[in-house]
């Protein structure tokens, strides 16, 4: 497996349809944040389809954490909303296995578990925000790190669908004081991207104790004239799924997205009855 040190300065170079080859054929499984600019990136989540109903309804619930770019046909490996040429099993750099709800481990694609009755669900993703603020000149501090950005449990309970629930995860960017009614102005216009920030400020408000041991990712400097801003993370469907207990449920894992086809600013949210 290549680190991801080593090849995301060279991925930077290459197309998107390129960057998505790399992860495809295993020659890349680090994050993904700063590649495929322009295009829609999508956590995962991934069940049997006798759960496919619940797993909906939960997100339709908590359309912050969880905003669906699209779901697939039972057994059916491509969401065509996202592209002709996206692969579910082959096009996330990373996926999480589990079996009722415990980690089993860490794979690149998911050729040997595919099954008939799986769906696909791929929920929005803040990258696309990520961009927004960079190119308003709000740096990102785990990109300028080229790390993982920092992911925590909180406090802020979800709205329970079947044997989904539990609270939300939340990620974090250091920003200026002074930018930080601009950040919401810019985020609110991205709802496939969580929108606005759920909280400014103080994390034990939301349940987190220690901003520098995140429960994913990985922790970044908060500098003097800055404050912890929280947005509503895509790694919420994981909780819930680990909560659901399933025999078996399937997500990209963190920070390592599905790079899709459409572009970030065009692709609409998914509704219940879109085909």
């Amino acid at each position: 497996m290549t680190s991801e040190l080593a090849e995301t300065s060279n991925l930077f170079d290459l197309d998107t349809i390129a960057q998505r080859e790399a992860i495809r054929f295993g020659r890349y499984s680090g994050h993904t944040a700063g590649l495929a600019k322009g295009k829609l990136q999508c956590n995962l989540a991934i069940l049997p389809g006798l759960y496919a109903d619940d797993f909906h309804t939960y997100c339709r619930q908590n359309p912050k954490a969880c905003p669906l770019a699209g779901v697939s046909e039972p057994g059916n490996p491509l969401i065509e909303r996202l592209g002709d040429n996206v692969d579910i099993r082959t096009d996330a750099a990373r996926y999480n296995i589990y079996r009722f709800g415990k980690l089993e481990k860490q794979v690149c694609d998911l050729n040997d578990l595919w099954r008939d009755d799986l769906v696909a669900f791929a929920i929005g993703c803040s990258f696309t925000f990520e961009n927004a603020l960079r190119h308003a000149g709000i740096a990102m501090r785990h990109i300028d790190c080229n790390v993982t950005v920092p992911m925590y449990r909180s406090s802020i309970e979800t709205i329970a669908s079947g044997p989904f629930g539990g609270g939300m995860a939340v990620s974090m960017r250091p920003i200026p004081k002074e930018r930080i009614d601009e950040v919401h102005a810019i985020c609110r216009k991205y709802p496939l991207a969580h929108g606005a920030p759920v909280h400014v400020g103080d994390p034990e408000a939301i349940g987190i104790g220690d901003l520098n041991t995140p429960d994913w990712g990985q922790p970044v400097a908060i500098r003097k004239e800055e404050v912890p801003v929280f947005w509503a993370c895509g790694v919420t469907p994981q909780v819930a799924i680990m909560a659901a207990q399933l025999p078996l449920s399937i997500t990209h894992a963190p920070g390592a997205m599905l790079i899709a086809d459409v572009g970030e600013l065009t692709a609409p949210l998914y509704k219940y009855n879109d085909k």
